[in-house]
């Protein structure tokens, strides 16, 4: 147990929690939303603090970033809890509960493994980090000063301080933005849509970022949500990399995964405006990274590993022309 960022006291032994946006106001003996965040006698601890239920080397692709020092290791740590309650989680089994086997690790001890296992930097994934604020706050500014990159995976859920504090020592986002309707957010996420973009927002002018859509068969595959969602990003910027995601029916849902066809119409729809459309959990030729402008084969990947990479610098191998993204 770890005092808690972010909060008040309220009326008796209550506690309002300002992390993100569900503001929970938290009797005591109970958690909030997130199922980590518990009033102990009046206060607000983090029940996670220092404790993981995964670590893993893994590909910076598997995150997904794709334009983020490409073909790299990085080591990802996960815990338990979720300030949302998707109805199609692919990871429900820690993130829909508040312990599930979770182990201690220290973020000295996180710093030392990733150096010693040659790691660009750490991963804060698997469930929502932001959540995990305190332990990836003090992990990540250790991080940074040994020289070490910090990438959150998150579904940008969370309250504008808390993100402007963390930001600083982020190097970059992949941001989960579920869908463009608010009335998705609210009926299968117990979210909302408004605080998400906000995050997409601010993170953009501070560190490299990438988004993800899961595509729910039926919930939020249609040409219109994919049409209106690709709007949003191209106002962001056409560089902005965007990646489709299979959906499989895991936890509370139970449509059908994605048919291939859904994912490579989401390419078609998102490419007219997009420079970079990428899909996952389905190989295709959208895994490659080819130049907006002549249109050459930068980066050829199968799965998660590169076969070929074209990239001098920051630009493209034949006609010159500046790639987003950070590169060896």
């Amino acid at each position: 147990m770890q005092t808690a960022s972010f909060w008040e006291k309220q009326n008796g032994d209550k506690v309002k929690c300002f992390l993100c946006p569900h503001n929970c106001v938290i009797p005591a003996g109970k958690h909030g939303i997130c199922k980590v965040r518990v009033n102990d006698n009046g206060a607000l601890f983090s029940s996670i603090y220092g404790e993981t239920t995964g670590v893993g080397l893994d590909p910076i692709e598997k995150k997904p970033l794709y334009h983020f020092f490409p073909g790299s290791q990085i080591l990802s740590l996960g815990t338990n809890g979720c300030n949302l309650s998707c109805t199609f989680c692919q990871n429900w089994q820690i993130s829909q509960t508040g312990n599930s086997g979770r182990h201690n690790l220290s973020s000295d001890g996180a710093v030392r493994l990733a150096l010693q296992e040659s790691a660009i930097g750490i991963a804060y994934t698997y469930n929502e980090p932001f959540i995990w604020f305190e332990y990836v706050l003090e992990t990540a500014k250790k991080a940074k000063e040994r020289g070490l990159r910090n990438v959150l995976v998150t579904n940008g859920f969370v309250n504008p301080e808390p993100l402007s504090e963390l930001l600083p020592y982020i190097d970059a986002m992949n941001i989960d933005l579920k869908s463009i309707k608010e009335g998705f957010y609210r009926q299968t996420c117990n979210g909302s849509l408004a605080p998400v973009k906000k995050t997409i927002e601010t993170a953009q002018n501070h560190c490299h970022i990438e988004l993800t859509n899961l595509l729910v068969t039926g919930k939020n595959d249609s040409e219109k949500d994919l049409t209106e969602l690709t709007k949003y990003v191209s106002t962001l910027g056409k560089d902005i990399p965007l990646h489709f995601s299979r959906y499989f029916p895991l936890y509370k849902e139970t449509e059908p995964e994605t048919p291939a066809a859904t994912l490579k119409k989401a390419a078609e729809i998102a490419g007219s405006k997009l420079n970079y459309v990428y899909l996952g959990n389905l190989e295709t030729e959208e895994s490659s990274t080819c130049c907006p402008k002549c249109r050459s084969e930068l980066i050829h990947r199968k799965g998660f590993s590169l076969k070929t990479y074209n990239l001098s610098g920051s630009n493209c191998f034949n006609c010159g022309c500046n790639i987003y993204g950070s590169f060896k």
